[in-house]
C-alpha cells in the first residue's frame, strides 16, 4: 500500500464520511488536531503504523483516502473498513469499561448501527478501526491489525492516561 505522509492535511474537521461510489477513493476525515497539532510522539507513532499497514485486510484491497493523510487508511468495496490514527480518547471509555485484548493490544468496542468501532487504548496514540457488519465477525480485521499496532504504537507510560 502506498502510504501518504501528508501530515499537513490534518486541518480537516469532522466525522467519518464515506463516498457512495464503489470505486475510487474513500472520504475519511483525519483526526481533528484541535487548536494545537497532535504531539510529536503521536504523529511519529501513527507514521510508523502507516508504514506497516497491509495492502489487503480481511481479504479486501486497500483504497486511497481523501483527503490524503498518513493518519487514515481504508479497505474494501463497497463496504469499507476504516483506520484512523491519533483520534481522541473515546468519550464513553471509563476505568470500568470492558476491553478486548488481542495480541497485547487493548481494544474498546462500541456497537454502531451497522458494525463496530474499535479503539486501541493504553497506547501513545489512540487507533480507531471501523468495521461494517459485512465483515462479521467484526473482530477479524482487529485481529489482523493488532500485531501492527503493538509494534508501531508504544504503550503509554503514565497511569493517568489509561486505559
Amino acid at each position: 500500500m502506498r502510504l501518504r505522509q501528508g501530515l499537513a492535511l490534518l486541518t480537516s474537521v469532522g466525522v467519518l464520511a464515506l463516498t457512495t461510489s464503489c470505486t475510487g477513493s474513500v472520504e475519511v476525515t483525519p483526526p481533528d488536531p484541535g487548536a494545537d497539532a497532535p504531539p510529536a510522539e503521536v504523529l511519529e507513532a501513527c507514521a510508523d503504523l502507516a508504514t506497516e499497514l497491509p495492502d489487503e485486510l480481511a481479504g479486501q484491497p486497500s483504497r486511497p483516502t481523501t483527503p490524503e493523510s498518513a493518519l487514515t487508511a481504508a479497505w474494501g468495496d463497497p463496504a469499507v473498513i476504516i483506520v484512523r490514527c491519533g483520534v481522541p480518547r473515546p468519550e464513553t471509555l471509563t476505568a470500568s469499561s470492558q476491553l478486548v485484548t488481542v495480541d497485547g493490544v487493548d481494544w474498546f468496542a462500541e456497537e454502531l448501527t451497522a458494525g463496530y468501532l474499535f479503539t486501541a487504548t493504553g497506547r501513545t496514540a489512540y487507533v480507531e478501526v471501523t468495521v461494517p457488519d459485512d465483515y462479521a465477525p467484526e473482530i477479524g480485521p482487529v485481529t489482523e491489525l493488532s500485531p501492527l499496532v503493538a509494534t508501531a504504537i508504544p504503550e503509554r507510560t503514565t497511569a493517568s492516561e489509561s486505559p
